[in-house]
């Protein structure tokens, strides 16, 4: 909501590989928010459902990283590095039912989408790369169900629901997960700035 209605006309910048510099505002960036929980209500995702994201750290992202958790759903953020079976056992250990993937990162994704037990949607953000979208009913297009979604009202009465959730890489057997309540992302918030002043 601050960012909504104290920074409407500022700008959110990404620098991309395939469209070059995007922008846009926290104005354009609420609507679309709002109406990525639009989206996963149109697909029946239901409360507490895991949403991953396979994708670069973009505006799109940012929708995602407010939009799920914020319509009740668990962001699940998938590390674009792990190896083909650990992305598979986080996928399936997590249950994730959608996975919004940036088109360029299809090809790295879609030969293990048959290993995923929960996955039902593929949403693509198209970033602008030149690769093939699979023709598969799970496959859908994100601007095509955004411009048909409604914006939604954000309404969470349960600061310990979960908000998010990560993995670890690079440690000894399986990946271990963690999710973050939407109390603990506020206070999180609320310490970044204090740590930053009392910094010498």
């Amino acid at each position: 909501h601050r960012a909504e209605q104290l920074f409407y006309d500022k700008s959110i910048i990404t620098n991309t590989a395939n469209k070059g510099i995007e922008r846009t505002t926290y104005g354009d960036w609420a609507v679309r928010t709002r109406k990525l929980g639009g989206i996963l209500d149109n697909l029946g995702v239901g409360v507490g459902a895991r949403v991953g994201t396979f994708a670069w750290n973009t505006a799109r992202h940012l929708e995602a990283w407010f939009g799920v958790p914020c319509a009740g759903r668990v962001l699940h953020t998938l590390n674009i590095r792990l190896f083909p079976s650990q992305l598979t056992y986080v996928v399936n250990h997590a249950e994730d039912e959608v996975i919004i993937v940036d088109r360029s990162l299809l090809p790295q994704l879609w030969p293990h989408v048959d290993t995923f037990t929960s996955v039902k949607h593929i949403l693509v953000w198209d970033d602008g790369a030149d690769v093939p979208i699979p023709n598969d009913p799970r496959v859908r297009d994100y601007e095509e169900m955004l411009a048909a979604a409604p914006a939604v009202d954000f309404s969470n009465d349960d600061e310990y629901a979960a908000a998010s959730m990560c993995y670890t890489s690079g440690t000894t057997g399986d990946p271990k997960g963690v999710a973050y309540t939407h109390r603990s992302q506020f206070l999180h918030a609320l310490g970044v700035p204090t740590l930053t002043l009392t910094l010498p």
